[in-house]
């Protein structure tokens, strides 16, 4: 291997404080009058919140969406033809779309202690039929994720380009189609995030495990109402991401929220159950393909057909 240049064994400056134990990760930081957060999810896919009942006793430790004056629901604009704009409410408002889905947050002293009472929190919920197959979507829009859509299909897109000159000449047809199962992505680390108004800086302060500081601090700006001066975000050591802390966590807002609220900082730690039942699944895809190639087998032509399942719940602002 050569001593310089590409290809050179370059020496690697992180480890030492890794393997000493000296990482600084959102788990670490344990703050003067931090509460935790812990959060209510949806056992369901697909239904109608008819009643979230608070805990007697309890019910300013916990906050469900008519309690979070002033947040905006996340909407994930684009300007390609066709597209259909919907709202993601942190947490759901009238409807979960998913299992895992956040219904209620909930603040306490400790993990434990907010688990147990977000465990004594009522919910009734009218259940729909439940959308797991893309083809089964398509085909059928009796049931729908976004009722004021006329369908399931949020967007359409078609390319071409000089295919059936192409496609004419050849010789050789073959025909496949894939279908890739949904997958979670399973980071090390989950998604964790801890928040605080600093008064002298007069300031949001976001400390979150993502790949995308500056994208989380657009998409708080405009869901809380606030200049993107007023926000700062900072992404601490983040034990893997793999695309999940690429996009905006209705999570995030939440803890945001209180912090704003309160000016108290708060916390929340996802646990490995939560990632695996409701964190963002790599996309379910399906192909049908065509190749069309010459008598040496060298491509010419493709005719496919995708489908894909994307988990637009997730979607950060401006994802497409």
């Amino acid at each position: 291997m050569a001593a310089q240049g590409i290809g050179a064994r370059v020496p690697r400056k992180e480890d030492a404080r890794y393997l000493e134990g000296r990482g600084s990760f959102v788990s670490d930081m344990l703050l003067p009058g931090q509460s935790e957060v812990a959060f209510l999810r949806s056992p369901v896919a697909h239904g109608r919140v008819l009643r979230v009942a608070k805990p007697q006793g309890l019910e300013s430790s916990v906050f469900i969406w008519d309690d979070l004056v002033g947040v905006k629901p996340i909407t994930a604009a684009s300007t390609l033809p066709g597209y259909k704009v919907s709202k993601h409410y942190p947490p759901a408002h009238g409807k979960v779309r998913f299992v895992g889905e956040l219904i209620a947050l909930v603040v306490a002293p400790s993990r434990a202690e907010a688990e147990d009472i977000a465990e004594r929190i009522d919910i009734e919920i009218d259940e729909l039929p439940a959308i797991i197959d893309a083809h089964a979507a398509r085909a059928n829009a009796t049931s729908r994720v976004h009722d004021e859509w006329n369908d399931n299909l949020f967007l359409t897109l078609e390319y071409e380009n000089g295919f059936e000159p192409r496609a004419r000449d050849a010789t050789v047809i073959v025909e496949r189609e894939v279908t890739m199962a949904r997958q979670a992505m399973v980071p090390l680390e989950g998604k964790a995030v801890v928040a605080y108004w600093d008064e002298r800086a007069d300031q949001l302060v976001l400390y979150t495990s993502t790949q995308v500081p500056h994208m989380i601090r657009i998409g708080l700006a405009e869901t809380l109402g606030l200049a993107e001066r007023c926000i700062r975000v900072v992404a601490p050591d983040v034990g893997g991401g793999f695309g999940y802390k690429c996009v905006l966590h209705p999570e995030e807002i939440c803890v945001a929220w209180l912090a704003l609220t309160y000016c108290r900082p708060f916390r929340y730690i996802e646990d490995r159950r939560e990632h695996l039942v409701a964190g963002a699944n790599a996309r379910q895809h399906h192909y049908k393909l065509k190749g069309y190639a010459d008598a040496r087998g060298r491509l010419l032509a493709l005719d496919a057909e995708i489908t894909i399942v994307h988990d637009r719940s997730r979607a950060g602002p401006g994802d497409g």
